[in-house]
């Protein structure tokens, strides 16, 4: 193994990056080395090269790697790892905890009061290796292509918003909106659908992403531009309203519209990160609904893993054409344009090649 590598790189606080040739890092105790065979571009990785307010507030310090969605083969384990070993393919938890406090030690690990992520509070996966603590490396399970593995982390956000705190019970037979069709809501698309959900009703403005959202087995698609989606959600449902509402668009009228949509003992998970404050109308339509409103962060670790694994290994779910575009690392400029266009859906970068 080479001592060095390339890596993409926040070097000031300004927007870019750099690709730079930096020490291959060491596995400590507990720790595996992993050599990146993808990585993925998310929304929090566009908000760190545009360095826009929220990475200059977040950001600790640069220079650092960023990136945090990725799959790969571990080629060394530190000390004290004992059910990893080199060759093993693996896609990463990317939320690290600290395993002591009151959340973590309940079960609730993925809500850790002291809870740090790759690629923004430590060095992340834009690079040719990168390390990661041994226990959160999953073991892709069989059947799953190593390219969709290296997007099981955002999948995973999709299936934790879509399975809620139960198993999913509430999504069968009955009717689903998605609002909010970029990757995540795509996947929330395709897993309702795997769920027997009656009727999946995706709402997008943008066309690119209402076509996907349509190819991914949603039965209606509406342009929130063109109507007003609660009023076509209630004809859909005959008045009813939606049983399940996935937000995921963070947009505040969105996320009003979703509470009016919603039926009555509905539940709405809430993904979507809004601006700033949100305005909704409690009485009507959630305390005397007696709607169940669930803000959803990250994935269960690891229920939500084994959802994922499961859903993608037995094919009840097929994630592959979310997959739009795919660069070698250093065609990063290209990737994050293409990412940022609205007329792709996961963007993937390869360090050893274009995949």
């Amino acid at each position: 193994m080479a001592a060095t590598m390339r890596a993409l790189r926040k070097t000031t606080r300004e927007p870019g990056a750099d690709l730079v040739e930096i020490a291959v890092p060491e596995p400590r105790e507990g720790e595996v080395l992993v050599k990146v065979h993808g990585a993925s571009i998310c929304g929090t990785d566009l908000h760190i090269y545009d360095w826009n307010e929220w990475a200059d507030k977040r950001i600790p310090q640069v220079p650092m790697t960023f990136g945090h969605e990725v799959a790969g083969t571990v080629v060394a384990v530190g000390d004290e790892v004992h059910h990893l070993h080199e060759g093993v393919f693996i896609a990463a938890e990317t939320h690290i905890a600290c395993g002591h406090c009151p959340t973590c030690q309940t079960g609730r690990a993925h809500i850790c009061e002291n809870l740090r992520i790759l690629g923004v509070d430590m060095d992340g996966v834009f690079a040719e290796y990168v390390v990661v603590p041994a226990q959160n490396a999953w073991i892709v399970g069989e059947g799953i292509d190593p390219d969709v593995a290296s997007i099981m982390e955002p999948f995973g956000n999709a299936v934790h918003a879509s399975f809620g705190t139960g198993g999913g019970e509430d999504i069968a037979t009955n009717a689903v909106a998605v609002i909010g069709c970029g990757p995540i809501g795509m996947f929330a698309v395709a897993i309702a659908r795997s769920l027997g959900a009656w009727k999946v009703i995706a709402i997008e403005p943008n066309e690119f992403r209402r076509a996907k959202a349509a190819e991914m087995g949603a039965d209606v698609v509406l342009d929130p531009m063109d109507s007003d989606p609660v009023q076509a959600v209630m004809d859909l449902t005959r008045g009813s309203g939606a049983e399940v509402v996935l937000e995921m668009s963070g947009n505040a009228r969105a996320i009003d519209q979703g509470t009016r949509m919603l039926a009555r003992g509905g539940r709405m998970s809430l993904l979507g990160l809004p601006d700033g404050s949100v305005t909704l109308d409690l009485n009507d339509q959630v305390i005397f609904k007696e709607a169940r409103l669930h803000g959803i962060t990250g994935r269960e670790m690891f229920r939500t893993w084994q959802q994922t694994t499961t859903l993608l290994s037995t094919g009840r779910v097929d994630v592959a054409s979310v997959i739009t575009h795919r660069f070698p690392l250093e065609r990063f400029e290209e990737a994050f344009a293409t990412t940022a266009s609205g007329s792709a859906g996961k963007v993937i970068m390869f360090p050893g090649g274009e995949g």
